[in-house]
């Protein structure tokens, strides 16, 4: 530890040892105490006003009460069974002890300690004083080693079935994220320093803006992520140019503007998912999917989803193919005369494209003729963490919570995503705004990612019972337009692209639907994430993607024979497209055959929840 009267570059002493933890002016701290408990009191009053009007019901009891009786499982396993808990609790007091010895040989100038550390890329645990001083190094690898004996006992518990285990698993995990001794003021260093160098004053500015946000949230928490006054779609954001050619309750369809004399013959449609606004693929200039596709020839069109409200309430998957990718089918063909066209569906978009493609192919509508699936799952064995919210209990709640108002608010389900990386997307979030009292810097992907919508009832039913609970459309029993639809009757083309870090479709089960498609399937796996694997211009030089061959057999294997190549997939795709069909003819320009509605992005991406 440094000498506290070592001098540091503008020649003032630099605090250390004890004294950067005394408080120098307790009246000013006194002060700003006060003023924390002021916010916080328009804290409460925000939050309790709208429940109070009856204007919100409280959705917390639900998961909750599944949290706690998937616990009770756990708890009943270990406790049924005398020598089984002892041992379990002998494990962790001995770590407790192993501990308490290294934490005292430290004092006494032993360092060596490699007991637990936290893991690669954890960045709770950064600040020097996490290892150096004793007292925090205590707090720390007391936390490390409780989560993770926590974690065992969720694997080495008998007789569950595998999502009960699976729902204790992500459980544990949030909760010892939430209690995480880096989230609390007097069990972080960093943050017990920022407190008493500005004597309590960033707790009150921090209070102040929690009371912002619960206002902003009508009574539930909007955690921001991004300083939203920076950004204005259409403005600074969502910018490439195009027009609104056709609208109807459900959605508006875009046209863009050309940009080169001569065009591919086929149109582009893209799905975007409902769950986020379509200009996740549009964010600026330099990363916007649409833009770069235009450029490289493409007629693009996009389906802009309106945020839905009581009139879309019963509107289910057969209205959305009809009054979204149905009536964007017909507008390509009024705005341009081509009934052939290429399309992409992203996310759950592309659960909706491939659903439709089987329908399509059932009813003989062969308008579509190749098929991109960007992050998409069409069979849900391996659907990652989002299980852990689909049940029958869990859906028949959440059904009776959005009947009552005919859609699910969208900040339900942004909170969702949110857990799924509790540890990236909520708590630093919640230190640095609430404890550190700093606004987030702005960040377009993380103004997007925060500009949730809502989910109309009938339709988000439709999707968790048909795809993650039962699993229908890979067996066939999805029905639609009365009839059951099968993805082994979509024979055209399809470039599937997955993503390796994805935590929302991993590439696993993205894999694994590829199988279930009767045509020729390029399968693609795209280096980071679910949207920075997807979001990846050729320009920035970023991750990788791997091809092989056919999607069959394991993904393991296929993956350890891919071909792996720098750089964005975007280029191999235009190839694959290419492929298809190269011919070109004369740009087509919105408005030629079309009633010009609107500017792109138009007014429906727009209404924010």
């Amino acid at each position: 530890m440094s000498d506290p009267r070592e001098k540091v570059e503008d020649g003032k002493a630099e605090d250390s040892g004890v004294e950067q933890y005394i408080v120098k002016d307790p009246e000013r701290f006194a002060l700003n105490f006060a003023r924390m408990i002021e916010e916080a009191g328009k804290a409460a009053a925000a939050w309790a006003e709208p429940r109070e009007k009856g204007e919100i019901r409280d959705t917390v009891s639900d998961p909750v009460t599944d949290m706690v009786r998937t616990f009770s499982k756990l708890t009943e396993y270990w406790l049924s069974d005398p020598s089984r808990a002892l041992e379990a609790q002998t494990r962790l007091l001995s770590s407790y002890m192993t501990i308490w010895s290294n934490s005292v040989q430290k004092l006494s100038g032993n360092t060596r300690d490699d007991l637990v550390e936290p893991e690669r890329g954890d960045k709770r645990f950064q600040d020097p004083e996490w290892a150096r001083n004793a007292f925090f190094d205590f707090l720390k690898k007391t936390y490390l080693v409780t989560s993770r004996w926590a974690s065992d006992l969720a694997e080495e518990t008998g007789g569950l079935d595998e999502h009960t285990r699976h729902k204790a698993r992500f459980y544990i995990k949030q909760i010892t994220n939430a209690l995480s001794p880096s989230n609390f003021v007097l069990t972080n260093p960093e943050l017990f320093r920022e407190t008493v160098a500005s004597n309590g004053e960033n707790l009150a500015r921090g209070m102040h803006m929690l009371a912002e946000d619960i206002k902003a949230g009508h009574g539930e928490l909007k955690l921001r992520q991004s300083d939203a006054s920076r950004f204005a779609v259409g403005e600074n954001i969502a910018t490439t140019p195009g027009m609104v050619v056709a609208r109807n309750d459900l959605v508006e369809i875009i046209q863009y503007e050309p940009t080169t004399k001569k065009v591919l013959r086929r149109p582009l449609l893209i799905c975007p998912p409902w769950i986020n606004k379509f200009y996740i693929l549009d964010l600026n200039p330099d990363k916007s999917f649409i833009r770069w596709a235009v450029e490289q020839g493409h007629t693009v069109f996009v389906i802009s989803w309106a945020n839905p409200d009581e009139r879309h309430g019963r509107m289910d998957w057969d209205d959305y193919f009809e009054l979204g990718l149905g009536f964007a089918l017909d507008t390509i063909e009024k705005a341009t005369g081509e009934k052939k066209v290429n399309a992409i569906g992203y996310c759950v978009g592309g659960t909706l494209l491939a659903a439709s493609l089987a329908k399509m192919a059932r009813d003989g509508d062969d308008r579509i003729r190749s098929a991109t699936f960007l992050t998409t799952q069409v069979d849900f064995t391996y659907a990652g963490d989002l299980k852990v919210f689909v049940d029958e209990e869990q859906i028949a709640a959440l059904e009776k919570a959005m009947n009552e108002k005919g859609y699910l608010d969208g900040t339900r389900m942004a909170t969702a995503f949110n857990m799924l990386r509790s540890s990236e997307l909520i708590w630093p979030y919640v230190v640095n705004n609430y404890m550190r009292g700093k606004a987030p810097m702005p960040f377009d992907l993380l103004y997007w990612n925060s500009d949730s919508t809502r989910m109309a009832a009938a339709n988000h039913s439709f999707y968790l019972r048909n795809c993650y609970l039962d699993n229908n459309l890979s067996k066939g029993k999805m029905r639609l337009g009365g009839k059951p639809v099968s993805l082994s009757d979509v024979k055209i083309p399809v470039y599937n692209l997955a993503t390796r870090e994805d935590h929302i479709a991993p590439a696993k089960s993205a894999f694994m639907g590829s199988t279930f498609l009767g045509g020729d399937v390029e399968f693609v796996l795209a280096g980071s994430g679910h949207i920075a694997g997807v979001v990846n211009p050729p320009k920035a030089g970023k991750y990788q993607f791997w091809t092989g061959g056919k999607p069959e057999g394991e993904f393991d294997h296929w993956l350890a024979n891919a071909e792996e190549t720098p750089g964005s997939w975007w280029p191999h795709w235009q190839k694959w497209i290419e492929s298809q069909d190269k011919k070109r003819v004369d740009a087509r320009t919105p408005g030629d055959k079309t009633e010009l509605l609107d500017r792109a992005p138009g007014s429906y991406v727009k209404v924010r929840v």
